[in-house]
């Protein structure tokens, strides 16, 4: 059974970097379409980043310029990179590799906090 684990989550400044990772375990990354989300108290959850299995990427426009996602096939590993952040960055980060509609995983998320 495939695994995704995310790490890099805490609190930081507002103006302040994170980079997040989300280790797989059971799978391999590179064969799928990973995708970045963030939930915060009260909200729906959105799409903040994506990179298809040929490296193509997308941003919510409320992060374009300021996230970067990435993936390292060697680590097996997806990263997000988070530069200036603002207080309403804040929420529970969760990967998602998406093989296909039947065939996809999550991660168990974590938080990230920016305060002002």
């Amino acid at each position: 059974q495939a695994q995704l684990v995310e790490s890099g989550g805490g609190l930081v400044q507002a103006g302040g970097s994170l980079r997040l990772s989300c280790a797989a375990a059971g799978t391999r990354l590179g064969a799928a379409n990973m995708h970045w989300y963030r939930q915060a108290p009260g909200k729906q959850r959105e799409l903040v980043a994506s990179m298809s299995k040929g490296g193509i990427t997308n941003y919510g426009d409320s992060v374009k310029g300021r996230f970067t996602i990435s993936r390292d096939s060697a680590e097996n590993t997806v990263y997000l990179q988070m530069n200036s952040l603002r207080p309403e960055d804040t929420g529970v980060y969760t990967c998602n590799a998406w093989f296909g509609p039947d065939h996809n995983f999550w991660g168990q998320g974590t938080q990230v906090t920016v305060s002002s």
